[in-house]
């Protein structure tokens, strides 16, 4: 198969997103190669498999979609083997996280260190030099700072901005994101007018290698699988005064404002305020005790801006959900490193989640909260 000369490398997915990206970029007259990457091996910890799958992404029907969407749009079509650095980067540091009590954000980590940075990397093999994806997001150049930025897509409700968050300049140097100005059903019905099969397949909700949305379940099969000692993870679960109310088998069974699953009975509505890896302590309050007025973001990603040294207004967002909050954010003796003080009170900040910053639809950037 000839691979065009300077062609845009499309990270198919199987989707309908990223199919529909392939489509409009050869309708439009660009030389395009598609490419999927083959992340996780969907027969590994079989006890785990959910029938049909439905909701996954990265699975073995997602390639069969890529594959027919290439031949249907007549361009150059690989999958390529990424299982090795996406379990080392992404599925180790996901495990670790938990055991440790936080919250880790697996698609953040995939999108950091695989969809671009690998991926990248298999685009210079096929003298790409450029990629494209299904993300909704938009990226524009100013001249006045000489640096990329990251902006909200103009659908709200599809936006991947916060998943984004640790793209760097060199990154989005590179990078197109054709839907950034549509919205899903623009998508959808260019997508059918187009002809394209996969123009009304569901979008993928699950996380790839957690086919049943069990983490701790996840979490116990893939140690066993990897020949590690499971550590043991029994501990208190104790009030925000100290009084111990029942026991429980490892803090990733928990995260920050969780209330089912508990285990213990109360006379009130009781939530995880906090867990603690090296004690196994999981602490639990009312919901007033929830509610949090700052916290500091370690490993900052400045995008669209340089960094801040002095106290500077944002709107954050601590999780995807999350309708974002104004803030202040707070410079810090290391410029990766800032105190977010809100305006008002925001309910249950997990350490571990993504905190990002935006100035209306600019992402200024995002760290991790700790």
């Amino acid at each position: 198969m000839t691979v065009p000369k300077h062609p845009i490398a499309v990270a198919m997915s199987g989707g309908v997103d990223s199919s529909t990206v392939a489509a409009l970029l050869v309708r439009q007259g660009h030389a395009i190669v598609g490419m999927t990457m083959q992340l996780w091996n969907q027969r590994r910890l079989p006890e785990l498999a959910v029938e049909g799958g439905v909701g996954r992404c990265c699975s073995l029907d997602d390639v069969y979609d890529a594959r027919r969407v290439a031949e249907q749009v007549g361009i150059p079509y690989y999958v390529v083997n990424f299982e090795r650095q996406f379990e080392e980067q992404v599925v180790k540091p996901f495990v670790d996280e938990y055991l440790a009590g936080r919250t880790p954000i697996p698609c953040t980590l995939c999108n950091n260190y695989i969809k671009f940075d690998r991926f990248l990397e298999m685009a210079d093999s096929v003298g790409a030099r450029q990629i494209a994806t299904g993300h909704y997001a938009r990226v524009r150049f100013d001249e006045a700072t000489g640096r990329y930025q990251l902006l909200r897509a103009v659908d709200d409700s599809k936006d991947q901005t916060y998943f984004l968050c640790g793209l760097t300049q060199t990154q989005l140097a590179r990078t197109l994101f054709p839907l950034g100005e549509l919205t899903k059903p623009e998508v959808r019905e260019l997508a059918r007018s187009m002809g394209l099969a996969v123009a009304s397949k569901h979008d993928s909700q699950e996380i790839c290698f957690v086919p049943n949305g069990d983490y701790a379940a996840f979490m116990d099969a893939y140690l066993k699988d990897t020949g590690r000692d499971v550590p043991s993870m029994r501990g208190a679960i104790v009030t925000t005064d100290g009084r111990q109310l029942g026991e429980h088998d490892g803090v990733h069974h928990f995260t920050v404002g969780q209330r089912k699953g508990l285990g213990i009975a109360a006379g009130e509505p009781l939530y995880v305020i906090s867990t603690d890896a090296a004690s196994q302590r999981v602490v639990v309050g009312g919901n007033d005790d929830l509610w949090c007025g700052r916290f500091f973001a370690k490993d900052v990603n400045w995008i669209s801006i340089a960094g801040v040294t002095a106290p500077a207004r944002a709107q954050v967002k601590i999780r995807n959900k999350h309708s974002g909050a104004l803030s202040t954010l707070y410079a810090t003796q290391d410029p990766a490193r800032v105190e977010v003080v809100f305006d008002e009170p925001q309910r249950a900040v997990t350490p571990g989640q993504g905190a990002v910053f935006y100035d209306a639809d600019l992402v200024l950037g995002g760290g991790w909260i700790e």
